[in-house]
């Protein structure tokens, strides 16, 4: 017995016939109405890092791509709460969260890569020579094989 997918229905139809899919795509255009009365009110730099994640029981949800905008969003909270709440949508607001989520497209933050001179290999090498300690020394050796070769 073979599996037979079910025939392509377009997009529109989806939309207004399955409930979950009707539920989710409404949720999204309410967010994308209140996204945009949010980037009215915000500065044009911090637009692109600050995105409403939720809008429910007097509490905004926002979510911001760094810790450096999220500080930023928050020493203006007063100023943007007040401005909100002359809005209609938002004449309940009572208070705003920032939370950090970078975006996916962001590498991680990565260490220093370990190259150094051969010229600093040699010197480091050297001063493990006349250590003692062998822990210390091991440290220095390893980071002398670092070295430019």
């Amino acid at each position: 017995m073979a599996f037979r997918p079910l025939p392509a229905r377009a997009p529109a139809v989806l939309l207004r016939e399955a409930r979950p899919l009707k539920a989710l795509f409404s949720q999204a255009q309410r967010l994308a109405q209140l996204q945009k009365l949010l980037d009215s009110q915000l500065q044009p730099a911090a637009r692109e890092h600050c995105h409403i994640a939720s809008w429910r029981e007097g509490t905004l949800l926002l979510i911001v791509t760094d810790g450096h905008w999220a500080t930023r969003l928050r020493y203006q909270q007063k100023r943007l709460q007040r401005q909100l709440q002359t809005l209609e949508v938002f004449a309940s607001l009572t208070r705003i969260l920032f939370k950090v989520q970078p975006t996916a497209g962001t590498p991680p933050v990565a260490g220093h890569p370990m190259d150094i001179s051969t010229e600093s290999a040699q010197n480091i090498q050297s001063t493990a020579e006349g250590i003692s300690d062998p822990n210390l020394r091991a440290a220095l050796e390893r980071l002398a094989s670092h070295g430019k070769k």
